[in-house]
């Protein structure tokens, strides 16, 4: 951006698409399961935010005064809250155009759209943000779902310690299985690997607010490594634990999928 920016000083090409500097950025940052930190220049969430008055009042008369390139150069989006509970599947599908986002085939589209409305019972309004996330954990789902989450609760409380009940799909065949952990989240993979009985270790465990507010989605990753094969899995929920569960059970999906590939007859 240096080299964009001052090209008069440089004079300098570099042909990148530099709309795709902050889409890249949170692609490396979902694989990795590290968050972007806020001030980080060009792609943290506070790179081109104003908080100062007099801030405000120069970019507003001109806008070059305090940011010598615009959040548009670099793949930023202007439209923060664009959809909500009552938004249509046009608008729906306009917004991940805008956003860069392609789905392969109409049927992916409907199945986006479906898990779009089920968020929008759970929050007011919807940000760009909150596609990024529910479209990533789609394509964790890329994989065949050897393991699939049917139904989870939890208890936890002062002086008690934390329990999980889980039901998990194996193949459609339905496990049942529950779990203490010293908090929610353990007890609920302790649950899950009661059932899936996989070995893995853990390696990572992020926990990211997609966007402000205590509505917000939680985005989780976890890494798990078995036989010198290291997998990640992403899920997002408004419920910090079922977000935990998905992802743990989108690693499982991901290393059972890679075992099938090297051995076809073997199974977690």
């Amino acid at each position: 951006m240096a080299v964009r920016t001052r090209n008069d000083f440089f004079h300098l090409k570099t042909g990148i698409d530099t709309t795709q500097i902050v889409p890249t950025s949170r692609l490396v940052s979902q694989i990795t399961g590290f968050v972007v930190q806020p001030n980080k220049a060009v792609v943290g969430a506070n790179a081109f935010a104003h908080a100062s008055g007099i801030h405000q009042d120069g970019v507003l008369k001109a806008r070059q005064t305090y940011e010598i390139m615009t959040a548009e150069d670099v793949g930023w989006s202007t439209n923060k809250i664009v959809l909500g509970k009552l938004s249509g599947r046009n608008a729906f599908k306009q917004r991940l155009k805008e956003l860069g986002i392609e789905l392969e085939g109409e049927d992916a589209y409907n199945k986006a759209f479906q898990r779009f409305k089920d968020l929008a019972d759970k929050k007011a309004e919807i940000f760009d943000e909150d596609l990024q996330a529910l479209v990533s954990q789609e394509a964790g789902r890329s994989v065949d779902e050897h393991w699939k989450l049917v139904h989870m609760n939890q208890a936890s409380g002062m002086g008690e310690r934390p329990h999980a009940h889980v039901v998990l799909a194996e193949n459609g065949a339905e496990h049942k299985a529950d779990a203490q952990g010293d908090g929610p989240v353990d007890a609920t993979f302790k649950a899950i690997e009661s059932v899936a009985k996989s070995g893995a270790e853990l390696l990572l465990f992020s926990v990211n607010a997609v966007t402000q507010g205590t509505e917000s989605q939680g985005e989780v990753t976890v890494r798990l490594a078995k036989g010198g094969r290291v997998v990640n899995g992403v899920g997002a929920d408004t419920d910090i634990v079922v977000a935990s569960a998905k992802a743990y059970i989108a690693a499982l999906n991901r290393l059972q999928s890679k075992m099938e590939r090297l051995n076809p007859q073997h199974q977690l």
